[in-house]
Order: C-alpha cells, then sequence, then structure tokens
C-alpha cells in the first residue's frame, strides 16, 4: 500500500493553505508529521480522507486517484484515528470499535458474528481485550485511545491517519500508545500522524514530514531530517539536540537549558 501526493494545494476562501505538497509514503511505515498549530497538517489529512475535494493537484492510494472512489472503497484503504475524547452516549467498547467495521457493509446492513470477531482480534492486537464490556467514557485516556485505534483495525484498512493522537495524553501513556502504532507499522501499516512532540518522531517514527506556512520544508528519514536548524525553523525557538548515553536515541531540549523532555 502506497501513498502518493502531487503538487497538493488547498486554500480556504482567499486564503492559501497548502502550498505544491508532494511526497510518498510506503506500508511499514510510520511517518511523524511535525509543524505548529495552523499550518495545515489537519486540512492535509481531510484531504487524503475525502473530506476536502476543492483542492488542486492529485492524491494516490495504491496507484489510484481517490477522487474516483467511491466512500465504501476509500474506507477500506484509509482509516482515521482522532484525539480520544469523551462520547456523549454510553457506549461500550465492543460498540466503539464496532463501529469500525460499518464502512464494509452495505447500507442497510448490520454487523453480526463475523464483524464481532474482527473487533476481538482488534483489541487483541492492542492488548485490551478486557475491556470489551467497559463503558468507554469512563476509560482513562491512554484506554480511549487504544480502544479508537482498535476501531480503525477493525475497518481493516492498512492506512491509519492519527491527527496529534497523544495531544490529550499524560507522559506514560503517550509512551504506550506510540509503542503500540509502532508495532503496527512493523505489521506492514502505513501510519502517518501529527504531533506537537518531536521526541516521538525521535524515537519511534520511520521518516519524519516538516510543514511551515503550508509548504513541506523538509522530508526523509528521521536521523538524517531531524536537525536543530529544522526545528528551530518549525517552532521558532532555538534548540538543542542531545545524544542520549548508551542509547541512538536524542532528546530535544530549547538552548536556554529547560529540559523539555526525560526519557529513562
Amino acid at each position: 500500500m502506497e501513498l502518493i501526493i502531487k503538487n497538493l494545494s488547498f486554500g480556504y476562501h482567499y486564503s492559501q493553505v497548502l502550498k505544491n505538497i508532494n511526497f510518498k509514503a510506503s506500508e511499514g511505515n510510520l511517518v511523524c508529521i511535525l509543524g505548529k498549530n495552523g499550518v495545515g497538517k489537519s486540512t492535509l489529512f481531510k484531504c487524503v480522507l475525502g473530506l476536502l475535494s476543492g483542492y488542486k493537484g492529485s492524491i494516490e492510494v495504491d496507484g489510484k486517484d481517490i477522487k474516483t472512489m467511491c466512500e465504501q472503497e476509500l474506507a477500506s484503504k484509509v482509516a482515521y484515528i482522532p484525539q480520544s475524547h469523551n462520547s456523549t452516549f454510553n457506549f461500550s467498547v465492543m460498540d466503539m470499535v464496532l463501529m469500525g467495521t460499518t464502512s464494509r457493509l452495505g447500507r442497510f446492513g448490520c454487523p453480526g458474528h463475523k464483524e464481532k470477531k474482527i473487533v476481538l482480534e482488534a483489541l487483541k492486537s492492542l492488548n485490551i481485550e478486557h475491556l470489551i464490556n467497559r463503558n468507554y467514557s469512563k476509560l482513562s485516556g491512554g484506554e480511549q485511545q487504544l480502544v479508537l485505534i482498535a476501531r480503525a483495525i477493525s475497518q481493516q484498512a492498512k492506512i491509519l491517519i492519527m491527527d496529534e493522537p497523544c495531544a490529550n495524553l499524560d507522559y506514560g501513556n503517550q509512551i504506550q500508545v506510540m509503542k503500540k502504532v509502532k508495532e503496527f507499522s512493523g505489521k506492514g501499516y502505513l501510519i502517518i500522524q501529527s504531533t506537537h512532540n518531536p521526541d516521538h518522531a525521535l524515537l519511534f517514527a520511520d521518516k519524519v514530514l516538516a510543514i511551515v506556512d503550508g509548504a513541506i520544508v523538509a522530508y526523509g528519514k528521521t536521523e538524517e531530517t531531524i536537525t536543530e536548524k529544522l526545528l528551530e525553523k518549525i517552532y521558532g525557538i532555538s534548540i538543542s539536540l542531545l545524544n542520549v548515553e548508551n542509547s541512538k536515541y536524542k532528546i530535544c531540549i530549547p538552548k536556554e537549558g529547560i529540559e523539555y523532555v526525560a526519557i529513562i
């Protein structure tokens, strides 16, 4: 499975949001998108998900332009994972994940034994099958995020789009979720996620895509792409990259010396 974006541009009214976006990503990779708020990350995702159609350029999934796909076909290839949130309704975990299977059913189809089996397999793949009868709204933020990932897995799409999946999580839950995300990229999924934490990219990403003012300023392998100069360009502050002793990893700290993140 491959995602190819060519010369993608999009604007709202008279404001240009995305400017000539070009990149290719393949299955088995975790791609982290870095950029400040308002640079076009969410707009890019909406274009890939088929929610915005008035763009210039093309978006190809598995060699086919998404504009030629019906909603059901696109949903069979691309799934969306939002930030964890409290549901207005008292859905069980089973019900929440079961929603991911409905994209493969007919308009009047109802989930049956086959779909429930898919749900159980998705929950088991994330080691959260014990939550199957719990109320989704009563779960911790980390558990909710894993349930949303399970819902996307049950959709059986091989491209997962994640919009700041760790934004509302504490540090421990961030690492827990990111470890699972990394596992799924190793199973052949293409995962594209946005994050405001460059350490998520340094620790887990295979590739990094950096966006500034709606344009790509860098794209490539994480260890080759993330530099102090790039991070300063993205975030507008002076940043140092420090090597972790006896490790291949690095951490980011502002040059003023205030620790940005601790990796133990």
